[in-house]
């Protein structure tokens, strides 16, 4: 399985600069090991693709889109996270596409992630399928002072979520668990609507699974695919 990670230095940074913005990008993946040109059909589908997307989008926070025909064929996918409005997530929509784009020149298959928003598009049919091999983690830096029961609510929070998440309509869901008298843990879930509920809840589960992977006792973290995401954290943040 292919994964990928983001340097220490740069994570409790990344944590609390993009919760509050939702501005800039988390992370992103060119994945295509094929490329087209700036002058064929592929580069002109991909175009139209955008303008279809952002506009798609955003009244539902979901979308999937094919464009062309044979090797020129675009498939596109983009998610907003299920709080955020929709001319926020016709923002990062937008943003995203174009940002994708400058990262991924001429790959034929990219997908990058933001705070607010995700977007992936390929010349393979990924429709519908639980996409495992484009992901990355994401952790606070500070870890907290009780590691054993803390991780063990954090798997509980996050479980209790990939099961309410996969029942609702939008296959997202947020929640809390009071720690202490003076502490809650925040959580959240969700999946591309692509998938089917069983698929969603498999593929969290999956991802929940993976969390000791540097997030152990960390005081807040994420796992983000291609085809779902959950994030938790010691304040609030939805």
């Amino acid at each position: 399985m292919f994964s990928k990670s983001i340097p220490l230095s740069f994570l409790l940074f990344c944590l609390l600069h993009h919760s509050a913005s939702g501005a800039s990008p988390l992370y992103h993946i060119c994945f295509s090991k094929t490329n087209y040109t700036g002058s064929s059909p592929y580069h002109a589908n991909l175009d139209t693709m955008l303008n279809h997307l952002s506009t798609k989008v955003p009244p539902t926070g979901f979308g999937v889109a094919s464009t062309g025909q044979g090797p020129n064929k675009v498939n596109r996918l983009a998610l907003c996270r299920g709080d955020v409005s929709s001319p926020k997530c016709k923002t990062c929509i937008i943003e995203a596409s174009k940002e994708l784009r400058a990262r991924c020149p001429h790959k034929k298959g990219a997908i990058i992630w933001y705070d607010h928003c995700m977007l992936k598009y390929s010349n393979g049919n990924f429709f519908g399928q639980i996409d495992t091999t484009n992901k990355f983690y994401m952790w606070n830096t500070e870890t907290v002072s009780n590691p054993r029961p803390f991780n063990k609510n954090v798997k509980k929070l996050l479980s209790g979520l990939s099961s309410k998440s996969s029942s609702n309509r939008k296959l997202y869901s947020t929640g809390e668990l009071q720690l202490d008298k003076w502490k809650k843990l925040y959580g959240l879930v969700q999946c591309t609507r692509d998938l089917s509920r069983l698929e969603c809840k498999k593929c969290l589960d999956v991802a929940i699974s993976e969390l000791p992977k540097g997030s152990d006792a960390k005081r807040g973290g994420r796992v983000a695919s291609g085809s779902c995401n959950f994030r938790y954290e010691l304040s609030r943040f939805v």
